[in-house]
């Protein structure tokens, strides 16, 4: 492993894992929350006991909100952006010569859209967005249709599963898959790739899940050179075809997109497929009430998302001095935006901690982010989301869990790693006029 890889994880986690786990063991909500097996397992008592210490609060690493208006607010606020600004620091000498040697294409670096401010960010989205619009998002509803008929057809009547790997990561991979011109032979090694590499969006992650997540990226991006390559001898339909036709990028931020959209695209939605069935299980008044109200199943989908959010946290740096509820903002400082936090404020949702599919402002989540940066592809995770839990729903009436989740140790993304479940008997799929 390259030695400028060890420099990067010591400035970007190793400092901040070591001052975590000390304010951890001294009881601080806060790291137990960020670094924590509470944290991961179930934040939502750890983010209320946070939420009553203010409406912004100072941690050993950044200031941070759980606040919905707050987290809105800074999300729509030019005067924060995503420019990283380290909180620990290593010696000058050190951050040089990381620098000397970058990281390959990879979705937390730039030129990634993830991690870069307008103008450059408006750069680069706008050539992206097109293959994100509602009516390019309806031309993906047959094949989504499609998909889930397949995967449910190979289910196991009466036995049993995983159902994320069986299921919640097949539906999204085959999409995005598809969207960027990647053959289907090859969508195990992006699902080996995204669960390597998805820790990278996490803070204070271990060295052996760092080296592991850049070996990941370098074969993933030797991957991308040849597939760029095969797209300009022969392009196709898909978005990346068109980017690498019109030539508004280059081949690193190409590389950088596609990253970014292989993960962007199906891990939030894998989490929002298998945090629902979760919760669906856990809540059998709420699946009835979709069986006698299917028309609820988008509303559904939003609470979900609002509950057990899939993307937990972001972040904003001050770009310059700026006052935020009487709370001192330095230029630099950093502010930890909870989504999670945000999603069940009793300030905008009544009774937060109830599970409720007919709940009228679902949708007032802040789960996609808000802003410059909400997320592209939250159309198409909606409409993955809602016909593939209604099929699954549907097509195995007598669905139980098998065994306990395992939840992934992540504290950014929050999803689960398996779920054991026993399908029960087959049922007709339902009409997908019905979704």
């Amino acid at each position: 492993m390259k030695p400028q890889y060890w420099f990067r994880w010591l400035q970007v986690h190793g400092m901040p894992r070591v001052v975590l786990r000390v304010q951890a063991r001294r009881g601080d909500p806060f790291a137990e929350l960020t670094a924590g097996p509470t944290g991961y397992a179930d934040p939502y008592p750890l983010i209320e006991r946070l939420r009553g210490e203010g409406r912004i609060i100072r941690t050993a690493i950044a200031f941070a909100t759980f606040d919905h208006e707050l987290c809105r607010s800074l999300l729509r606020d030019n005067r924060f952006g995503v420019r990283t600004q380290e909180s620990f620091r290593v010696p000058t000498s050190m951050t040089k010569f990381a620098e000397r040697f970058p990281l390959p294409p990879n979705p937390v670096e730039p030129p990634s859209m993830l991690v870069i401010d307008p103008p450059e960010h408006t750069a680069m989205r706008k050539p992206v967005a097109s293959a994100f619009t509602p009516r390019a998002v309806g031309r993906l509803r047959d094949r989504v249709e499609s998909v889930t008929e397949e995967l449910l057809d190979a289910l196991p009547s009466d036995g049993s599963a995983d159902l994320i790997e069986s299921f919640a990561a097949q539906v999204p991979i085959a999409i995005i898959s598809e969207m960027l011109g990647f053959p289907d032979e090859d969508t195990a090694m992006f699902l080996d790739w995204g669960d390597r590499m998805t820790p990278l969006l996490d803070l204070g992650i271990r060295w052996r899940v760092h080296r592991r997540a850049l070996r990941a990226m370098e074969v993933m991006n030797d991957y991308l050179d040849r597939h760029l390559e095969r797209l300009r001898r022969d392009p196709g339909e898909d978005i990346l075809s068109s980017l690498v036709t019109t030539g508004e990028l280059d081949d690193h931020a190409l590389e950088a997109t596609a990253s970014l959209l292989m993960g962007a695209g199906f891990e939030t939605t894998v989490n929002l497929i298998g945090n629902g069935v979760v919760q669906l299980l856990a809540h059998p008044d709420q699946q009835e009430r979709l069986r006698a109200e299917p028309e609820l199943w988008p509303n559904a989908i939003e609470e979900i998302l609002r509950f057990d959010s899939p993307v937990q946290t972001t972040a904003r740096t001050a770009l310059t001095d700026v006052d935020i509820d009487g709370v001192r903002i330095r230029e630099g400082d950093t502010v930890v935006l909870s989504l999670a936090g945000a999603n069940r404020d009793p300030a905008v949702f009544a009774e937060p901690d109830r599970f409720d599919v007919g709940r009228a402002n679902a949708k007032d989540h802040l789960s996609f982010s808000s802003g410059v940066h909400v997320c592209l592809g939250a159309s198409l995770a909606r409409m993955e989301g809602v016909y593939a839990l209604r099929a699954l729903f549907g097509r195995f009436p007598e669905l139980r869990l098998d065994g306990p989740p395992q939840r992934r140790e992540l504290f950014t993304l929050h999803g689960y790693q398996r779920v054991p479940i026993h399908l029960g008997r087959r049922a007709a799929m339902p009409e997908p006029s019905a979704v």
